[in-house]
């Protein structure tokens, strides 16, 4: 004889499967959402990293104002110079000239930092700046400033990068637009 399952029981395992049905699409939602705050929490990380980065890049700016404010103040009054160059035996016109090259050359190292140059554009124009005899001066005389960068940092990078091209410079004039470093592109 066969069982019969009354209709009773059988509405129980209906209802039982369904509550496990409910129960799993509860457990899943919850998971949905974890899973949605998580993407919210790591967009906003980002997001968080990408203003600090602007933050940095805007505080270097300023800081880089600042400076090239002192700088033509030095070049438009020749008694500053004495307090802001180590350089001496130079004559006022020569001095105006190097801190005028170290101004150029800040500026394209902070194009880099910020992101307004990647390294094969820094070479480019370096390559270029480093075939004027007054940057040669300037790169020559403040060769002992340099050493106290430490090397690890971008400057000291850029610095040894400006030093293989000067000597490269010396060796084969000519061939100024392939000195340097190689460049990835």
């Amino acid at each position: 004889m066969a069982t019969q399952i009354p209709a009773a029981r059988a509405s129980r395992i209906g209802s039982a499967i369904a509550a496990g049905f409910g129960l799993m699409r509860a457990f899943f939602a919850r998971g949905t959402r974890r899973r949605r705050q998580e993407e919210i929490l790591l967009d906003l990380l980002r997001q968080l990293t990408l203003m600090t980065e602007e933050i940095h890049r805007a505080n270097l700016i300023q800081q880089y104002r600042i400076t090239v404010d002192q700088m033509d103040r030095t070049i438009d009054d020749p008694s500053l110079a004495d307090a802001s160059s180590t350089l001496t035996g130079l004559s006022e016109v020569k001095r105006r000239q190097l801190l005028f090259a170290n101004r150029e050359y800040g500026s394209l190292l902070l194009a880099h930092r910020v992101g307004g140059l990647d390294w094969d554009e820094l070479i480019g124009h370096l390559r270029i700046l480093c075939r004027n005899a007054i940057f040669a001066e300037y790169w020559d005389r403040t060769a002992e400033h340099r050493r106290s960068i430490p090397d690890a940092s971008v400057e000291a990078r850029v610095g040894a990068a400006v030093d293989v091209m000067m000597e490269e410079l010396a060796d084969d004039p000519d061939e100024w637009w392939i000195v340097g470093p190689p460049t990835a592109g």
